[in-house]
């Protein structure tokens, strides 16, 4: 383990490819879930951002939580990752393109029903069991009547020409 000058923890890491327990806890409690952009799936494996093979150690910085559809993509269908100077995590495309970043998921209120109620009133809103209610009584359809409002111009200067 690595500290800082206050004693706060810097790195964390093993001397093995595979990642013992208690870097794999540190791992979880950063990540929180598969980093891959959209994803978020809680369960997760280890994977090394610079591959072992290639001199990546294996330490907390070095890795990034993975869950196994987008782990075997990663090492499988030529998608890449790379982590930037900020320590973010930057994916690619198999072709390089780079992924968009996905913005986390609206936060639902604790009580949705009371803030979509409260904003309908301030818009002046009143939505009750009638609202979307049909007034039609199941009487024969005025084909003309119809034709007029739906259609201004039927009724104009050229219905009269004929």
């Amino acid at each position: 383990m690595q500290h800082d000058a206050d004693g706060r923890l810097l790195e964390v890491g093993a001397r093995t490819r595979t990642i013992p327990p208690g870097l794999r806890r540190a791992l979880h409690h950063r990540d929180r879930g598969c980093r891959f952009p959209g994803c978020g799936l809680s369960l997760g494996e280890g994977h090394h951002v610079r591959h072992w093979a290639q001199g990546g150690p294996t330490t907390l910085s070095n890795l990034a939580l993975l869950c196994r559809r987008h782990h075997r993509a990663v090492h499988e269908e030529g998608f890449q990752i790379e982590r930037q100077a900020d320590g973010a995590l930057q994916f690619r495309r198999p072709n390089g393109r780079p992924l968009p970043e996905v913005p986390p998921p609206a936060t639902v209120p604790a009580d949705p029903v009371h803030v979509l109620r409260a904003g309908h009133i301030a818009q002046g809103l009143r939505l009750d069991a009638q609202t979307a209610s049909s007034g039609w009584l199941g009487e024969s359809l005025d084909v003309g009547w119809a034709i007029d409002v739906l259609h201004p111009l039927a009724a104009g200067p050229a219905a009269s020409c004929q």
